[in-house]
Parts: C-alpha cells; structure tokens; sequence
C-alpha cells in the first residue's frame, strides 16, 4: 500500500521526500531480490517525476489546494480525503486569488532584471484569521523554477521585515518611539570574533528616535534595540505572535534583528494581523467547513471568534503610527515609492537579506495584510541593490490597490503621546545629562523659576543610552555602575569616536549645583487691586483701573485680564492705562485680575469679581486676512477669509462681498449665519479676473442695524 499518498504527493510540497521514499523502495525491492541492483540504479536515474508532472491541470489555487488537503489529511488521514467524498468550504477568496496572481505574472519580467525568477504571497484577513489568497510561487507548472514548491510554506529569511517585531517587544519593555540610540558604527561582539553590521547605505547619523530608525530600516539602531529588549524577551514575545521557527534559543544571535533566521511567511505574515488589529490575532486557517458523503459535519469554523490579545493595543498603534508614516521614511526611501496607497492609510514594511538572496514587503490596513517575497528558487544571489522597496513592493503594491478597490477606508488609531520624564527616552538628542535650568542665573531651576525661563541643557561628558537607563527596567533608575553592562564601554567608545570625526567642539562642563536665586519668595511683586475692588461695579466698558504695587527688582509691567482674557499692559507708573472691555463680555459677574512682573519673570495678581453692567458698545470688525491693499495672486485661490466681530451673539449674519474698486455689481462670496465664536473664516473659492477690489463684510446685528467694513485687495 502506498504510505502517506496526500504527504508524497508529487504536486504538493514534499517532492524532495517522495524522491527520497521512491529511492528507499527501489533499494527495498533490490535487497529483498524482486529487482535486481542495476534494475534499481536505472530506475533512479529515470526521471519519472518530470513526466508524472507535464500535464497542466485545470486548478484554481494549487498551492493553497494542496495546502487545504495536508491540513485534512493530518486531521482526518488519507483514506478520508483520497476517498471519503468530502464536502470542503475554504477560506480562499477567488477574486483576491486571481488579482494575487495576476500581480505576480505582470512583475515577473521587472524581477528577472535582478536575476530573481521566482516569487510568493499570502493575504489574511486580520479580523478572522482566513487565508484569502496563497501564492506559493511565480508559476506553479513551472519546474525550472520548482514552481510546485509553496514558498509560502517553506524557510526563508525575512531580512528587515523582522524589525516591526523586535521594536514592539522594546516598547512593551518601557522603550518609546522617541527613544534615542547612536546610529555609529558599533562593535557588538563579546567573544574574539567581531560583529559590526552596517546600515544599507554605510552612513553613520549620530543620534536617531527609535521612530527614525524602524522607519529608515536602519540596522546599527535595530541591533542595539534587539540587545536593550533582550534576545530572550524578543523570542518570547515573536512565540506569543505566531513565530514557530525560534524554539531553539541557543541558535540565535543579535543579527536575528536582521533577518538572520528563518521564518515561515505564512506565520510572518500572520504575525503582522496582530498590529492591524491592534494586539489581538486570530488562528490562521484555510478550511471553514468539512461534510463527509453523507451530509455529516466534520468540522465546523464558520463562527466568528474573539482572537487573542497578544499585546496592549497601544504598542500596536505606535507601530502602525510608524510603518504609516512616509514621511518619516522619506530619507531612506523618498517621498515617492511603493509603500503608499493612493486612497487610505496603509503601513508597511521591507526586508532584504544581506547577501541579496530574499527579498520582501510586508503590509496592511486594519482589514487586509499580505506580504510578498521574491528570490531565486535555487537561492542563488540576486544582483546588488535587489531590495525590497525595489522588486517586492510593486507587487504587494499592485495586490493592494486592486484587492482594496472600492471597499471603506479604515484608518489608524493615532498612538497617545509618551513622556517618561527619562530625556534618553523621550528624546532628547544630544546624549549628555540634561538639567533644567534658569536662564537669568544659570543655576539649577526651582518650583519658583517661571516655566518661561526654564531650559534644559546637556552637560559633562555625552554617553550612549546605557549611561541613562538600565536597560531591563527602562523606565526605573539609571544604572550605578553602567560600566558593569558587557556592552557599555564598547557603546561609548564608539561615540567617542564618531565625536572627534564631526570635528565639532562640544562642551563638557559639570552642571550646577547651587538653586535659582532669582526668583524666590522674596522677590515676588506686591500687588493690590485699589479700583476695582471686590463685588464693586462696573458701569462702563471703558474705565481706569487703580493698583498698589512694589517689587525688590522694580516694577517691568502690569497686565489686566478679564476671566482670563488679556485686556491691556502698562509699563509705566502708576500702572492706570485705560481698559477698553470688548462687547462680547457679557454683563454679568466677571473675574478681573491685575498682574505685576519685575524684570525677570517674578509675577504676583491681585484677583477680585466685578459686577459687570456696562451696554454693549458699537460693534467692529477686524480684519486678519486679507489686510488693506493686501496683493493676491490667482495661484491662492480658494483663498482663506478670516475676520473676527467684537459681539457674535448680538451679530445676526455677516455676508461677504467683493466689487470692482472703479465700480460694479457686488459679486456675494458666502454668508455665515449666528457665528458662535468672535473668530470667522470662510473660503473664498474662486479667483476673480485680475484687478483692483474692494472686499466687505456686511454684519447685520439683531436689532437690523447694518454694519459694513471694507479692504482694499489686488488679484493679479
């Protein structure tokens, strides 16, 4: 009887091992006498696969057939799929298949100009785990390029689409998207053999984000974050996503960062619905539902599950805040390439082995992830430059495009903003020990210090980030004695060196120790309010204010404010300007506060609440944009109006208008009804014939009055 007919099949992805159980019968058959040796030797060399293979089938799918029936036949065995009459509904969506497909063939010739022949995608949808499109290679009747063997299912190495993973583990330790590392050409090894990886471009950049550094694809940063988050903690954290490739920990070093080891792209892929659906995955599956002949339910998948959650939602949101963002890539990849979608935010990654054998481009919206890997299907070396961004991407490009086409935009939860109080990790570039300074004595800031006159400066000696954090509890105390890290002295010797090559000269002088003796207690202003007091009221809008004021630094100015609304200033004694309160203070009860300052920022306020039952003054409009005799050109349009009104609740509509300054027919731009605010802005969309303008705003108030103020425009 034959053994493991679904497993040996010749069309699926064990040919290697049915050469290999032919070969064992054939010597089988040889010792038992039923052939004999030359019998044997000759049966070998006959190459009875290629004939087996020449036919082309009509088959939709192959690799993702034969995939579905080794599941089965490893759940339910042989005889069952070979002759149990099955009834069997897949996850495979055939218009995501075909655009698949056709992606690939339509980029066959581009990757063959990189001396690559062959190539492989996937696509799952985040939300259920389904596999809706499987590729396993160029052409699947293709033998020059073993296109029976599903590449999808194979080993291959990820290059630096490995990263977006070894980054999320970093931030689920206490590392940020602002954390700062040295971009410097480092030696990482710790036994006589050195390991100094370089960036694809073998520039060096001094001080980078993490944000930086995963959306460049920079190396010498991702190997220093794979050391902080610990090779331990990463492999972990890869298992809990679907990684079954790195059970083997000792086989690992820091290059895994780089796409060192092997993955499967089926689970690599997978991996990434984890960030579409921001920390929860769901199961990869391929089959929904199996009858057998009589109608009887084998297996049921049908029903929608909840996932599991892998990780917190916000490690994913900074990641996908990332991969999104093309600007932030820009350097490295330009402003212009295959990582953007033309309608609707996509996040996306590269990889591409150092030696140029495997190319990728991993990427995803929160409703569909694929991921597309190219190469020679000998492994033979691809030319040089043969990257991701290159050969890859145009096909996951073109898959998206088309598969997305005419489907809602989904976007991204933006990530909330992380502020550790640790600068190494919120920041701060310079690598030195930054203090909060006052400005005017330059000694160490205080509770009393202005923020105004607060700064943060670097001093002593610039270090690497081990200096400032201990790198298994990011967030905790900087380490004592952070010479005791096997990688410290390495670190700083390199941005040692990488200093004296910027022929810059950078100051190392120790902080302060002595506190701000500026602004103390003592030298806070005295202030008193003498007109208006407490409860007083206030008859007029205009009126004259009266204080009592001293400070040991003298007096630079008074302000007024009216619920804290600045009204006016005075730099001059007694300090009594007079306050105009605009109409759209109401009357009613109002807090009105008076202000010293000295010289440098001291600052004491007199607070007291006024009745206010002043009437409402004439109403008035400012301008803000366009000014008087302001010149537009034609290229401005739809130009921006902004103007703001004193009273908006005592202001009906304000209709807007231009006219020909020598005369003519008014032409209406646009009329804004009830404003709720003071500030107003319509657009003025489209471009009049060059010439001399006149552009008003009419407002009409409640009680029918009409109030008109113009500007002077020029259109050329």
């Amino acid at each position: 009887m034959p053994k493991g007919p679904t497993y040996y099949s010749p069309y699926g992805n064990h040919r290697d091992a049915l050469v290999v159980r032919q070969h064992y019968i054939l010597n089988a058959m040889a010792e038992t006498g039923t052939i004999s040796k030359e019998e044997a030797d000759a049966a070998k060399k006959d190459d009875v696969l290629s004939r087996v293979l020449q036919k082309k089938e009509s088959i939709i799918a192959p690799h993702f057939v034969f995939y579905v029936k080794e599941l089965l036949a490893e759940e339910l065995g042989d005889q069952a799929v070979e002759q149990g009459g099955l009834k069997v509904i897949t996850t495979l969506d055939v218009g995501k298949q075909k655009i698949a497909e056709e992606a690939i063939t339509a980029n066959v010739p581009q990757i063959q100009k990189w001396n690559a022949n062959n190539a492989a995608m996937t696509a799952i949808d985040p939300k259920t785990g389904e596999v809706l499109a499987m590729v396993g290679s160029a052409d699947y009747f293709d033998d020059t390029i073993n296109g029976k063997y599903n590449a999808v299912l194979g080993l291959l190495q990820p290059g630096s689409s490995i990263k977006p993973m070894v980054y999320a583990a970093a931030f689920e330790k206490g590392y940020t998207p602002s954390t700062v590392v040295e971009d410097i050409k480092t030696d990482f090894s710790t036994t006589s053999k050195p390991y100094s990886p370089s960036d694809y471009d073998s520039k060096e950049r001094g001080f980078v984000t993490l944000k930086e550094a995963l959306a460049g694809s920079l190396n010498i940063p991702a190997v220093k974050v794979l050391y902080l988050t610990g090779l331990n903690i990463f492999q972990n954290f890869a298992e809990r996503v679907g990684y079954t490739t790195f059970a083997d920990k000792s086989r690992f070093g820091l290059s895994l960062v780089l796409g060192g080891a092997e993955v499967r792209p089926l689970e690599h892929v997978a991996a990434f619905s984890a960030f579409a659906q921001e920390g929860v995955i769901h199961p990869t599956k391929a089959i929904l539902r199996v009858e057998d002949s009589t109608g009887k339910i084998l297996k049921d998948e049908t029903k929608p599950t909840e996932g599991k959650k892998v990780f917190d939602p916000e490690i994913a949101r900074q990641i996908n805040d990332i991969l999104s963002d093309n600007a932030a890539r820009a350097y490295i990849f330009g402003e212009k390439n295959y990582l953007t979608l033309a309608d609707r935010p996509v996040a996306a990654k590269t990889g591409t082995t150092n030696d140029y054998k495997d190319a990728w481009t991993v990427g995803y919206t929160p409703s569909l992830v694929a991921g597309v890997w190219v190469g020679d299907s000998t492994g033979k070396t691809m030319k040089k430059g043969a990257d991701g961004s290159k050969i890859a991407a145009p096909i996951w490009n073109t898959f998206m495009s088309k598969a997305l086409a005419g489907t809602a935009v989904e976007t991204f939860t933006p990530p909330q903003p992380v502020v550790t109080g640790k600068t190494v990790l919120d920041g701060q570039k310079n690598g030195q020990l930054m203090v909060k300074i006052d400005k005017v004595s330059g000694k160490l800031a205080t509770e009393l210090t202005p923020p105004e006159y607060v700064e943060e400066r670097g001093f002593g000696v610039t270090h690497s980030i081990l200096f400032f954090v201990d790198k298994d509890t990011p967030r905790g105390p900087a380490p004592e004695h952070p010479e005791n890290d096997p990688q410290y002295m390495k670190w700083e010797q390199s941005l040692s060196d990488w200093i004296l090559k910027q022929n810059v000269i950078i100051t190392n002088n120790p902080p302060p120790t002595e506190k701000d003796d500026v602004h103390t207690i003592e030298n806070k202003p005295t202030i008193s309010l003498l007109y208006p007091t407490s409860n007083d009221t206030v008859t007029e809008r205009v009126f004259k204010p009266l204080v009592s004021v001293f400070a040991q630094r003298g007096v630079a100015k008074v302000e007024y404010a009216i619920d804290g609304e600045l009204l006016t200033s005075s730099v001059f004694a007694p300090y009594d300007s007079l306050i105009n309160i605009p109409n759209h203070i109401y009357k009613g009860f109002h807090i009105f506060t008076a202000t010293a300052y000295d010289d440098v920022g001291n600052r004491n306020e007199s607070t007291v609440t006024i009745n206010f039952i002043a009437p409402s003054g004439p109403s008035t409009i400012q301008w803000k944009s366009p000014l008087n005799t302001q010149i537009l050109s034609q290229s401005q349009f739809p130009f921006s109006i902004n103007l703001a009104v004193d009273d908006p609740k005592n202001t009906k509509k304000i209709r807007f208008v231009f006219s020909p300054q020598t005369g003519g027919e008014s032409t209406v731009i646009n009329t804004v009804e009830n404003p709720p605010l003071p500030n107003i802005s319509i657009a003025w969309k489209n471009a009049p014939p060059s010439g001399n303008y006149l552009l008003t705003a009419e407002l009409t108030l409640l009680s029918g009055d009409v109030l008109q103020d113009s500007v002077a425009v020029h259109v050329q």
